[in-house]
């Protein structure tokens, strides 16, 4: 026990111990009226979704820092990140461990020009805003979007980690538990990956289209979206088609002004 605070680490706490110490640290900043979004982990599996998943495949080619990674699976998977904020540049946490710290993750902005490539290169393999967050298109797509250096996921040289842990690693158990609960995010809202570069998706779908010659074709049956699915994206009632429109009434009224004349003789 000794050693611990002689090298500065505190004493091991178990997985109770801090699931109680979050719960006690959200009911105080929610208290305070301070947001607080903890990482939600159901069962074992991290991320499900497409974003989700590239974002952890991602971080686990990071080979720097391989050692640390189960160690932040077992945290995120527990409920030990209590608050998890993404803004344009910036990752901030709050972890609880043998007390509560304090990560911060600075993402490097992606270039102008990688980001015109990005559209450039997607161009035509995305048909619409819900398709890209979503992840259904190509496998071209899929690999463009996923490239580190030149896509829209950072290499360990384009990350900046600190956590107030005594640890002294350059990726701590608290950060690896941060960046995995990015994944987790990233199930949930896709567009945050978006937000952390600072860049509009939408952007991304009107470039991919510009330019590009407009089908004569009709769009295919899968793709064409019934009134059913489209009140479910956009939470309204659409009404729904009953038949062939009727004739305007002053055309009924003329009709059967004309059957009721009587007939001339002859």
């Amino acid at each position: 026990m000794g050693d611990y605070f002689y090298y500065g680490w505190r004493p091991y706490v178990s997985v109770a111990q801090r699931r109680r110490q979050a719960s006690r640290e959200i009911e105080k900043r929610r208290k305070k009226g301070q947001p607080v979004a903890p990482v939600v982990v159901e069962g074992r599996t991290i991320a499900r979704t497409f974003w989700g998943k590239a974002w952890c495949n991602n971080l686990e080619q990071y080979s720097d820092y391989a050692n640390r990674l189960p160690r932040g699976r077992t945290y995120v998977r527990n409920g030990s990140v209590i608050d998890l904020q993404i803004e344009p540049g910036v990752i901030t946490a709050l972890v609880s461990g043998s007390d509560i710290y304090e990560i911060e993750v600075k993402v490097t902005p992606i270039a102008a020009a990688r980001w015109k490539s990005i559209c450039k290169d997607c161009a035509g393999g995305i048909d619409s805003l819900v398709e890209l967050l979503q992840g259904r298109f190509s496998d071209a797509v899929m690999e463009r979007m996923c490239r580190q250096k030149t896509g829209l996921f950072p290499s360990p040289k384009e990350i900046r980690l600190s956590c107030s842990c005594p640890d002294w690693a350059g990726m701590c158990k608290h950060v690896a538990a941060v960046l995995y609960g990015v994944g987790a995010r990233l199930d949930r809202n896709p567009e945050l990956l978006f937000r952390l570069h600072n860049v509009d998706q939408a952007e991304l779908i009107a470039k991919a289209g510009k330019g590009l010659p407009m089908s004569k074709a009709a769009p295919a049956r899968s793709k064409v979206l019934a009134g059913k699915d489209l009140s479910g994206i956009f939470g309204v009632d659409l009404a729904q088609d009953v038949g062939k429109p009727a004739r305007p009434a002053k055309k009924r009224a003329k009709r059967k002004a004309v059957r009721a004349r009587p007939k001339r003789g002859g």
